[in-house]
């Protein structure tokens, strides 16, 4: 295979699905969503993703068995980056120091994307492949001011979409033929968590922590006024995993309408279902007001509004908010979420030498 056509192995996993994708250059050459049964999840409830780590790895070798693909064909993997420290944008190698950060996540922040790593890593070791993760959940490019949160016991924390983010940034950027660093963007990620971020030379200056701040989205709550949160909290009904579950799992458009399909809440505001057209425009008028805040950290200075993740494939929504937003900045629509695409990028940059792969 020629050298600008290096043959990667993208893998990112997810709560209940596994998907994976092998790209010859920038063209994908195959592609599985590997999806996990409940019974077969069931055994690995209530701890942490590592656990889940054997399980997925023999998922993912035998697609590829099945695929025809021997793992002596990658010249890199590229995992999902999970919750490790805070780091700046790009494409790191995955080594020791990493992997100890994820093994050591906090409590409350075991995510299935801090198996991206170690996934990676596997696979690469049984072949000749280098390991890497692209832009994981914790970059944090934060001016100083942003970290403030309003209260000295706790600081304002990068966690976000980054992997699908910068992707969409650097998309647009060569659509447009100026470089990624002169854009002044305000980007929102619209999935079961929202993430709307600011962008200015090149760095993402400063986003929601998805889920507990800014909008609510069609599970997580958003932010909540604080007293009710203390009520709810010292109230007796809820052990802290269940309001943990509660506020991140079934809160949204979920706790008023007993579902986290966007499709049927669309269909019965067709059917005349005023209750689901109060929320779903409520939902879009906290993502509007989001962008409206991250355009002011830009001093009002937007080149564009980018809506990308899967809640921009509903042409209502993104109507919605072309009308409250665009007097800002023209809006780009990029709908659904290309992460394994922009994973096999980021890993193809440091094989082409584009990059310098970044290490912890």
């Amino acid at each position: 295979m020629p050298r600008d056509e290096f043959r990667v192995l993208a893998i990112n996993p997810g709560s209940t699905s596994t998907k994976i994708a092998v790209f010859a250059g920038e063209k994908p050459e195959w592609m599985r969503n590997v999806e996990h049964a409940d019974a077969e999840l069931a055994s690995f409830r209530g701890k942490p993703p590592l656990e889940q780590l054997a399980f997925r790895l023999a998922a993912i070798e035998q697609e590829l068995r099945s695929a025809g693909y021997a793992l002596e064909s990658f010249a890199a993997v590229a995992g999902r980056g999970g919750l490790m420290r805070p780091v700046a944008s790009g494409t790191y190698r995955v080594n020791e120091a990493m992997l100890d950060d994820l093994r050591h996540a906090p409590s409350g922040e075991q995510h299935a994307a801090n198996l991206g790593a170690f996934l990676a890593v596997e696979i690469a070791r049984r072949g000749v492949a280098q390991a890497f993760v692209v832009d994981p959940v914790s970059v944090d490019e934060f001016t100083d001011k942003a970290r403030i949160s309003g209260s000295a016991l706790m600081e304002r924390r990068s966690l976000s979409h980054a992997l699908n983010t910068k992707a969409v940034a650097r998309r647009y950027a060569r659509e447009c033929g100026r470089p990624y660093e002169e854009l002044r963007l305000v980007i929102a990620h619209l999935a079961s968590g929202i993430s709307v971020s600011a962008h200015c030379s090149g760095r993402m200056v400063d986003v929601n922590l998805a889920g507990q701040e800014g909008a609510f989205s069609t599970e997580r709550c958003g932010s909540l006024q604080l007293l009710g949160v203390l009520d709810l909290c010292f109230s007796g009904r809820y052990t802290e995993a269940e309001l943990w579950n509660t506020l991140i799992r079934e809160s949204g458009i979920y706790s008023y309408l007993g579902t986290k399909d966007l499709r049927e809440v669309e269909r019965r505001i067709g059917a005349g279902d005023a209750k689901a057209a109060l929320i779903f425009e409520a939902m879009a008028y906290q993502i509007a007001k989001d962008i409206g805040g991250m355009a002011t950290v830009l001093d009002g200075r937007v080149d564009a509004i980018l809506l990308t993740g899967g809640m921009a494939r509903s042409k209502k929504i993104v109507a919605g908010l072309r009308e409250s937003v665009e007097w800002i900045a023209p809006v780009t629509v990029y709908p659904g979420e290309d992460e394994l695409e922009a994973l096999a990028a980021g890993a193809l940059r440091v094989l082409r030498g584009e990059e310098q792969a970044r290490e912890l």
